[in-house]
């Protein structure tokens, strides 16, 4: 079993710091308690291609574009970057509970067209009833899941090529069809760590995600659902979602790890963990457990920092290290059962340069991953050698003009 690796679109915003757009107050409305930061990016299209493109450079096969109030939308800018790349797939999230399931399906198959097969689904069920409210979706946390689990049997049903029929407590659809499916069919890649998800993840989706938890929590995760899916008769893949800091020294990254912290100041983090303590997500409140809220003993095991989840929802733990020990890590989950990791780090385009350059290399000599398809392959070569062979090109010489 390879190890699929990926990184992440920061649709958000982004820069050299943690605190940004995640960090929040109110809802995400008030931001008075936030200490003003510098060198925070913005979420233009031109930053998010050279991220797409470094990414697609340095052998990623996709990236996760989040979905939420202070994202870009992810179908539109990832079909956008779609252009400007060749390879690269969009990890596309996005929420069950504000779009029709058949469009869904058919916006998938227009996607795989354009893309030329490049389209995954993230399925994002949401767990934070004031996000949720804003879209209009008023149903409580456990009726959420109930309807991502029709919502996709639905879009499974409609990528079959014929009329399909659906009755269910949220949707009732007749003759659904997409006429022209999606070919291949994006995976679908899911998360929930609450009793209510484990069965959804179960029936329906090809990865599941888990963030970066201890690994023998993860273990106990990996089991949970692996046995739920069994009982369906399914077979689930694993992924896991982290923050990376990689050096060629761990002095130095730790020195990184400390640095984002400097820009934390007391309100700051008062202020982020007062309101993602109101999250319903179960998730989250793991995730919110494994700091408590204090800036003591945050490498929770070797090398895996909470430092993040102070100020940033969701996914709060990083890998720390030199190159050689994030490798260590990344094979002691894959022993574990995780076969896709989806990475990031702050900033997005400096850090997928640190990995990619530090980490890739020491997981391929470990055999966990696949060549890069070579930038030169197909190229003609070049008085007999091939043209990714020295010489294989000609040189350009200063005329002394």
């Amino acid at each position: 079993m390879s190890v699929h690796l990926h990184w992440f679109l920061p649709t958000g915003g982004d820069g050299r710091t943690l605190v940004d757009r995640h960090a929040y107050t109110d809802g995400g409305i008030r931001r008075d308690r936030i200490t003003p930061v510098s060198g925070v990016r913005a979420p233009d299209i031109e930053y998010l291609a050279q991220i797409a493109k470094a990414a697609e450079q340095l052998g990623f096969e996709a990236v996760l574009t989040p979905t939420g109030t202070w994202c870009e939308d992810a179908w539109l800018t990832t079909v956008a970057l779609t252009q400007v790349t060749e390879r690269l797939k969009f990890l596309v999230a996005f929420r069950p509970g504000v779009i029709s399931p058949v469009l869904a399906a058919q916006m998938a198959a227009t996607y795989q067209r354009i893309s030329r097969g490049r389209l995954l689904l993230n399925v994002v069920t949401g767990g934070d009833s004031t996000e949720q409210k804003r879209f209009g979706d008023h149903l409580d946390h456990d009726r959420r899941y109930a309807r991502t689990d029709e919502f996709l049997q639905v879009v499974r049903g409609v990528w079959g090529g014929r009329p399909f029929d659906f009755q269910g407590e949220h949707y009732q659809v007749e003759g659904g069809l997409t006429a022209l499916p999606p070919d291949p069919l994006p995976q679908i890649f899911f998360g929930g760590s609450s009793p209510a998800a484990g069965p959804v993840a179960a029936r329906n989706v090809d990865v599941y995600l888990t963030w970066g938890e201890p690994p023998e929590q993860v273990r106990q995760k990996i089991e949970w659902i692996r046995g739920l899916a069994e009982k369906e008769g399914r077979t689930v893949r694993f992924g896991i979602r982290l923050h990376t800091i990689s050096r060629d020294s761990s002095k130095e990254a730790w020195a990184t790890a400390h640095r984002l912290l400097d820009d934390l100041d007391p309100d700051t983090v008062a202020a982020a963990q007062q309101a993602l303590g109101k999250s319903e997500s179960v998730g989250q409140q793991r995730m919110l457990a494994l700091h408590g809220g204090s800036r003591d003993k945050l490498e929770i095991s070797p090398n895996l920092w909470a430092g993040v989840g102070l100020v940033r929802g969701g996914a709060g733990t990083a890998l720390v290290g030199r190159h050689a020990e994030v490798a260590d890590r990344i094979e002691e989950y894959h022993s574990l059962g995780i076969e896709h990791f989806v990475l990031s780090g702050y900033p997005h385009l400096e850090e997928a340069y640190w990995f990619g350059e530090g980490v890739r290399p020491e997981l391929a000599a470990r055999g966990l991953l696949d060549a890069i398809p070579s930038p030169v392959a197909g190229v003609p070569a070049t008085n007999g050698r091939p043209a990714s062979a020295p010489g294989g090109a000609p040189l350009l010489i200063a005329g002394g003009r």
